[in-house]
């Protein structure tokens, strides 16, 4: 499996992908928002996209379809219920339908409720585990669920799927966003040495070229991973104190979206 980030640039913060047979060329095309990008980006490596999977029905996912379908004549692969939110939808998927690109590549879908209600990962086993996490699993932080989503959902995510990915799943999120969630983990739990040791080296930093972390990192310094921390209990009780002392992981995970939600 071969991958290309693509860094928009925009103001959203969007990443881009490509993922490719390294046998024939063929490419799937994740979120392809900045189409002429993507569509350079398969040119320089001499690949073909031949579908485009949408993580979730938002434009500043889709906005790129129409433009790649009409030089590729890609087909568009969303969630099986997102079929009246993204137009030209050639093909749903559900939880555990599989995504094969040429002859190497498959890729297994998630339902990953939360974002929205309508809401994909991808994820690669084999030797080099990743997960294409779109807006559910940023690095170091989650997704909101301002524009069709809930919170409730989005914790069941956490718990029941992303919580149980090995260790040296590699994480491939829609947007850059890791400097400010790491600020805001230090907000939430100020004596995460991991968090204070990376935000140096992310701040101010070219996202093209950032890091791409793992879920076993991801475990260490994102908080909404760390919901039995003592020290996150105890900063959340200051601002939420009906919790009490001993609050629920689904508690902690809503209340430190709610803050989140204002930082």
């Amino acid at each position: 499996m071969l991958v290309e980030r693509i860094w928009t640039g925009n103001s959203y913060r969007n990443f881009n992908y490509l993922i490719a047979c390294p046998e024939t060329g063929e490419a799937l095309a994740i979120d392809p928002l900045d189409h002429e990008k993507c569509l350079a980006t398969a040119l320089r490596r001499g690949w073909s996209i031949t579908q485009i999977l949408n993580t979730h029905e938002h434009h500043d996912h889709t906005g790129g379809n129409d433009a790649v379908v009409a030089k590729t004549g890609a087909k568009v692969i969303a969630h099986h219920k997102a079929g009246g939110k993204i137009a030209g939808m050639d093909r749903g998927v559900a939880a555990g339908d599989v995504i094969k690109v040429g002859k190497t590549v498959e890729l297994e879908c998630m339902d990953t409720p939360g974002h929205t209600m309508c809401h994909v990962c991808l994820r690669a086993h084999g030797d080099h585990p990743a997960i294409f996490s779109g807006d559910t699993l940023f690095n170091a932080g989650a997704g909101n669920c301002h524009n069709g989503g809930n919170v409730q959902d989005m914790f069941a995510t956490f718990a029941r799927q992303l919580a149980t990915l090995p260790d040296d799943t590699r994480v491939y999120p829609g947007h850059d966003y890791i400097e400010n969630n790491l600020k805001f983990t230090l907000s939430r739990e100020p004596d995460n040495e991991d968090a204070r040791a990376l935000l140096p080296k992310v701040e101010n930093h070219d996202p093209a070229t950032s890091i791409v972390t793992t879920i076993g990192q991801e475990r260490k310094f994102n908080t909404f991973f760390r919901l039995a921390s003592a020290t996150v209990i105890a900063k959340l009780r200051e601002a939420f104190p009906d919790i009490g002392a001993a609050p629920d992981a689904r508690t902690v995970f809503v209340k430190l979206r709610e803050l989140r939600n204002k930082w």
